[in-house]
């Protein structure tokens, strides 16, 4: 017998809960998910590949191309290739004077290529920043670029919101 009150007593609790949370949101004293949306804007991101390995030294991803993207390695959607900017690994030498270096590029990696693909979409924009296939997309965060003949992984190391 006292089961069922404790029971019908907690019931009645979530019930009374429920009401509360819905007038205060209601009464817009508690933000939804939608109200967070400040607008939708275009939104574009540069994704940098680090260390990509290219015997043929043409580079896979293209200007004015599409690239399937993947952020988390969770599928999202194809997005255009706004720019592609790319250059051969790096090294540091002393400089014959040996007062300075001079940046030359690396012979030990002569088909290694750190590429930066900067990529367009239309982004849901809250006071967090930008959110796209709901990631919000912040510097650091990993993206796969998936094409015909590539699927290369880098992070993302610019934002810019337009508008």
């Amino acid at each position: 017998m006292k089961y069922n009150k404790l029971v019908d007593i907690i019931i009645i609790l979530g019930l009374l809960l429920a009401i509360f949370v819905g007038v205060v949101t209601i009464k817009h004293y508690r933000e939804t998910a939608s109200k967070q949306i400040e607008s939708t804007s275009k939104i574009n991101f540069v994704v940098y590949l680090k260390g990509v390995t290219l015997t043929n030294s043409e580079i896979p991803v293209k200007k004015d191309d599409t690239t399937f993207i993947s952020i988390r390695n969770v599928p999202y959607t194809d997005l255009d290739v706004v720019d592609v900017v790319y250059s051969p690994k790096m090294t540091a030498i002393s400089a014959n004077n040996s007062k300075g270096y001079r940046i030359v590029p690396d012979a030990s990696q002569p088909h290694t290529y750190d590429i930066a693909v900067t990529v367009t979409d239309t982004a849901k924009i809250t006071k967090d920043g930008a959110v796209v296939g709901g990631n919000k997309i912040k510097i650091g965060l990993p993206i796969t670029l998936e094409g015909k003949t590539y699927k290369l992984t880098g992070t993302v190391s610019d934002i810019n919101v337009e508008g």
